[in-house]
């Protein structure tokens, strides 16, 4: 992702209690900041190669887990799907709703834990957690969850940190003139579920970091293969998956985008309930 890790340091295994203080700790800051701008590789990659990836979602129901301050989720409503929304976080639900109120798109936004989703059996017809199930204890049971929420035949479109390219230790190597040339990584099968990782974004300055407190956010990491388990245990079939990258666009023109070209920040999937 385009934040860059400034330090790292072992936590007690973190609960699910703890989780939720950490990002609302965050999410003033990290809302006030997404809206300036800040966040490129959200706006200028991740979320737009989200959004062609979806299936036509014009006139379904659908839900998004870990909505953040709901940019996100604004413009699924603007392809025409009939949302809801949750988060953890009461700040950042505050904010989504504000932005409801100021423009409403018929969105009904509420404060809710994906690990235990506070919804009927079948009643979404698809669902999506951008860059937010990474960042959540029990990753499996939060799919258990969507997969039980949904309709028969129902799909579910996430994005994560890409755990091949963006493992517990990574580091960008480049050339004189500051072009990525190369990822080194390392720690793979390094269990994380014990870290709190402080960054700021990295379109940040010097001095900004200097007026504003690093987000601390709880990592926990888990292998390719892992994710895949998690999936089939829930009852979910991946139909379709995406790496988001630069390519050649020459557009793409800050660095953290520009590293994409490498490889990738992050992982998108779009899995079904499967034996409908």
């Amino acid at each position: 992702m385009q934040e860059t890790s400034q330090r790292r340091r072992k936590v007690r295994e973190l609960a699910a209690t703890d989780v939720a203080r950490l990002w609302e700790d965050n999410a003033d800051a990290w809302a006030r900041q997404a809206r300036l701008g800040v966040d490129v590789f959200r706006d200028l990659l991740n979320t737009p190669a989200f959004l062609a990836l979806l299936p036509p979602i014009a006139g379904l129901r659908g839900l998004d887990v870990g909505c953040g301050e709901g940019a996100n989720t604004r413009q699924l409503a603007g392809l025409g799907a009939k949302m809801s929304a949750v988060d953890i976080a009461p700040t950042f639900v505050r904010y989504a709703q504000a932005s409801e109120a100021c423009d409403p798109l018929g969105i009904d936004y509420a404060i809710g834990d994906a690990m235990q989703l506070p919804f009927d059996d079948g009643a979404f017809e698809f669902a999506t957690a951008f860059m937010s199930l990474m960042d959540m204890p029990d990753p499996g049971r939060a799919l258990r969850e969507i997969r039980r929420v949904l309709r028969p035949g129902g799909f579910v479109q996430f994005s994560i940190l890409h755990p091949c390219f963006v493992p517990p230790r990574r580091r960008v190597l480049r050339n004189r003139k500051g072009k990525a040339r190369a990822i080194e990584i390392g720690d793979y099968f390094e269990s994380t579920e014990g870290r709190v990782d402080c960054w700021w974004f990295s379109t940040l300055t010097g001095k900004e970091r200097h007026e504003v407190a690093p987000f601390r956010t709880p990592i926990f990491h888990r292998t390719l293969s892992q994710w895949f388990d998690l999936l089939g245990a829930a009852g979910l079939v991946v139909e379709k998956l995406g790496e988001p990258t630069a390519g050649t666009d020459p557009h793409a023109s800050h660095p953290v985008i520009e590293d994409t070209r490498v490889a990738p920040m992050s992982l998108h999937v779009r899995a079904r309930r499967a034996g409908d």
